[in-house]
């Protein structure tokens, strides 16, 4: 077959591509860096001529051009399967929604249950084979195209080619319209900035904890992006990497020799991710590598999965937890923050694996705008919260106090080893809360 005859055939303007999309359509935006650039403002440039387009990303990386003008939510409304802070503004502004998931079940959510009338993505150029590479967001972009009636394809020479399992590539075959946008850079994803006290503090009790050869999950943040660098810096060896998300801590951690795979059960040698952000030497580290991986997050993100891979350490954070043992990681009371994502996944998949630890970490406070200070460790969850984790499903806390194991612990032992870790000018009260809760034994600490 002459790919390159059928890629010219296919081949239009951005203009003249998004003339598909008419009012009332579900569109499609893709994954994170795979949104698209220059069919986003091709679609703003219509807005007048639309009402109700319904429209899907998730964890955004800059401003949707469709959610820029005042009255945008006149005639577009966002929906975000994993919030970003920019997710959070176009929320804000009234035209924004979250639809909650496992992120496991994403794809699936594409197979059976949601209407895809245009799906618009980056992708890399195309290859001498006629294929499309979805770069740094495999995660659930072949269900979605397989789902979506009209496919159009926004080609960005700055994406990276990353190798993976199936439902990582498109054939032009398979694809309606090819627009070459302005090839701007590939977004990027700061790391937050020097890491804590707190964080180090932190990472100092995740990291011994660590065997050598285990397989490693980063969520994202300061203190997941610490431990990364400190494993980095350590003695460890033998490492392997099966994540939802690839952040640059793993490039720091292959780049200083911890990461071979020679001990994983699964994909051996190979570091498997769903999605990846960071900054440029994060991309440059994946491109064309044979090291690293993409695939469907319904497999990355899969417990049965997880399970089988030995000694898997899964490390993410949280906003807050009550003494009952409830973790939230996605909201403050009833604003929304993220998403449940593949938290609760990993949680359950690590503690599975033979030899495999979950870790939520936090900081013992946060300080409001208004700078008052409060306890992550709460009494209840705040009204609103979302439990992202049940209580039945957490192994290791860790603050900058200490670190607790709550597997087997009653509700009078969970209240008890929560407060010897939270920070020491909340724990009467947290005492008095779990007494009034009759959470508290009198031989009680």
């Amino acid at each position: 077959m002459d790919y390159q005859a059928l890629y010219q055939q296919k081949l239009t303007t951005a203009a003249e591509a998004v003339k598909v999309v008419k009012s009332g359509d579900w569109v499609d935006y893709g994954w994170c860096t795979n949104h698209p650039v220059a069919l986003d403002k091709a679609l703003a440039d219509r807005k007048d001529e639309l009402r109700d387009v319904k429209i899907r990303g998730g964890v955004t990386m800059w401003m949707p051009e469709i959610a820029k003008a005042e009255d945008a939510g006149d005639h577009f409304t966002w929906h975000s399967w994993h919030c970003s802070g920019i997710d959070r503004k176009i929320i804000s502004k009234g035209m924004g929604f979250f639809s909650p998931m496992r992120y496991s079940e994403l794809p699936r959510f594409y197979r059976e249950n949601v209407t895809v009338d245009v799906a618009m993505i980056q992708v890399t150029p195309m290859d001498k084979h006629g294929n499309f590479s979805y770069a740094l967001a495999c995660s659930h972009l072949a269900d979605m195209l397989e789902r979506a009636k009209v496919v159009i394809l926004e080609v960005n020479e700055n994406l990276p080619w990353v190798y993976g399992l199936t439902g990582c590539e498109i054939n032009i075959q398979d694809v309606d319209y090819v627009v070459e946008g302005d090839n701007p850079p590939v977004a990027q994803l700061g790391g937050g900035g020097a890491p804590t006290e707190v964080d180090k503090a932190v990472a100092n009790l995740v990291v011994p904890m660590i065997p050598n050869g285990a397989c490693l999950q980063l969520g994202i943040g300061g203190m997941p992006n610490t431990i990364g660098s400190m494993i980095a810096q350590s003695d460890l060896k033998d490492l392997s990497v099966h994540t939802e998300m690839y952040v640059d801590g793993f490039v720091d951690m292959a780049m200083a020799g911890k990461i071979t795979g020679k001990h994983k059960n699964l994909d051996k040698g190979r570091q498997v991710f769903a999605f990846a952000a960071g900054s440029q030497k994060l991309y440059d580290y994946m491109d064309r590598n044979p090291d690293v991986m993409g695939a469907p997050v319904d497999y990355t993100n899969d417990v049965h999965v997880i399970s089988q891979i030995d000694n898997f350490i899964s490390i993410n954070n949280a906003i807050d937890m009550d003494l009952f043992g409830q973790v939230n990681a996605e909201s403050a009371g009833t604003k929304h923050i993220s998403g449940t994502g593949g938290q609760l996944d990993f949680a359950m998949g690590a503690y599975q694996s033979k030899g495999g630890k979950s870790f939520i970490c936090m900081s013992s406070t946060v300080t409001g705008k208004d700078g008052s200070v409060k306890s992550r460790i709460v009494p209840t969850l705040t009204p609103g919260s979302i439990a992202t984790d049940p209580r039945s499903c957490v192994h290791y806390i860790v603050t900058e106090y200490g670190m607790v194991n709550l597997k087997g612990l009653s509700t009078w032992e969970r209240a008890e080893q929560l407060i010897n870790i939270a920070h020491p000018d909340f724990r009467e009260q947290l005492i008095a809360d779990a007494e009034k809760m009759h959470i508290w034994r009198r031989s009680n600490k």
